[in-house]
């Protein structure tokens, strides 16, 4: 019987990079099929598509239901970041379905990050909206990233790479974490410490945590309160990890600087979100992953992925945590 491979939720600029080596690798596995919407299919039109797959490649997630009706799946290979946010790996698990993940884009994300601390810091989406508007801005003061405090809330690999950004500015980087040693603090050239004392003390402050029963809402009402006045505050992470609504109060009120953010409650946000009457928001629409480079990454992982999970010698398998 031939193996079957579904991509079942595909974009345009994901099928364009399912060709050359990539196709001839997935196709050296069985027959393989690819489905390019642009939006993401619903549970009815996973189960269609994958009724008789043996293996999918998925960068939205399947749902539990979409689990239950597919007995013959056996591997899922997931193209996004923060896997277990999109599936449920101890469902998957029970049902003998094995989730792979890709850990690329580190790099890539911790540029954007930097990238929005830097805007948010020097106000350079600000000042260019002004100069489009006729308005000839000297009076708006920008702040300094050297000798600044950088608090880094978790310590996965965008984290780390983010450390050598931030200290090549002359940013001093403190961490919280919930698995903080001595030999990553010395490897890394950072602090670790406790997270009400980064709160306090961070002149910026960025999110790198999952999204996990755990972490959700870590940031409520209170700790965003007890943020240093005048921090900026970065998420490339997940905006479940805090209260957007406080978020936007403490903007408002002027209690937090300014912040930088690409992850939001809803998405698309919606018209009339609060951050969009704030002048010192920086935003960008979910995209910190997004360059030619880390896509091309992430396919290539995707799908040696399950090469391996068919060779016996599966890789990068997501685990419960």
């Amino acid at each position: 019987m031939v193996r079957k491979i579904v991509y079942p939720d595909a974009d345009e600029k994901s099928a364009q990079l399912i060709t050359g080596d990539h196709l001839a690798k997935l196709e050296s596995l069985g027959e393989f099929k690819i489905y390019g919407d642009q939006e993401e299919p619903d549970d009815a039109a996973f189960i269609e598509r994958l009724s008789d797959a043996d293996a999918a490649i998925s960068g939205w997630g399947l749902s539990n239901a979409v689990l239950k009706a597919l007995p013959k799946l056996e591997v899922i290979s997931f193209t996004g970041l923060g896997v277990s946010t999109f599936i449920d790996i101890a469902e998957a698990s029970r049902r003998n379905i094995t989730v792979t993940h890709t850990l690329s884009a580190a790099e890539t994300i911790a540029e954007h990050t930097m990238a929005l601390m830097l805007d948010a810091a020097r106000q350079v989406s600000r000042l260019d909206r002004d100069l489009r508007n006729g308005f000839w801005n000297t009076d708006l003061y920008a702040m300094d990233l050297r000798g600044k405090t950088l608090g880094l809330v978790g310590f996965g690999r965008i984290a780390a790479a983010l450390v050598p950004l931030a200290q090549a500015f002359g940013m001093k980087v403190i961490c919280w974490t919930r698995n903080p040693t001595r030999e990553r603090a010395e490897r890394h050239g950072i602090d670790f410490t406790d997270l009400e004392h980064l709160l306090k003390t961070s002149d910026v402050i960025s999110l790198h945590l999952l999204s996990t029963a755990e972490t959700d809402g870590l940031l409520d009402a209170n700790r965003l309160h007890s943020i240093k006045q005048g921090a900026l505050l970065i998420n490339t992470a997940r905006s479940s990890l805090l209260d957007e609504a406080a978020l936007a109060d403490l903007l408002r009120s002027g209690h937090l600087g300014a912040a930088g953010i690409d992850v939001f409650d809803d998405e698309p946000i919606s018209p009339d979100h609060a951050f969009l009457k704030l002048d010192n928001v920086v935003m960008t629409p979910h995209v910190a992953y997004n360059t030619p480079e880390a896509l091309a990454d992430m396919y290539d992982t995707a799908i040696n992925n399950l090469v391996a999970f068919y060779a016996g010698k599966p890789q990068n398998v997501a685990t419960v945590a």
